[in-house]
């Protein structure tokens, strides 16, 4: 009757670990995962700055992006080497 005993505790605990390794570990890395691209678009964006143009053409560079204009992100820190853009009117 132990080893009856023994073998139902031997059963369980393998259920339980074929359970935590099939389901509950990728749900665990699906997370991780979600919140490591979560982090890096927020730190992307706190590196950003917009550049876009007013109702007078004139351009402007802010840290909120502008509401119902066209804009482009930028980065605050710049690139190694030269790098030369602009409009061309």
């Amino acid at each position: 009757m132990r080893q009856f005993g023994m073998l139902l505790v031997a059963v369980a605990l393998g259920a339980a670990a074929w359970w935590w390794f099939s389901s509950e570990m990728p749900r665990r890395e699906r997370e991780r995962a979600v919140a490591a691209e979560a982090a890096a678009r927020q730190a992307e964006r706190a590196n950003s700055l917009y550049r876009w143009r007013d109702a007078a053409g004139n351009l402007q560079i802010t840290e909120d992006p502008p509401k119902g204009r066209k804009y482009e992100r930028i980065s605050r820190t710049p690139q190694d080497g030269i790098q030369v853009s602009g409009d061309r009117d």
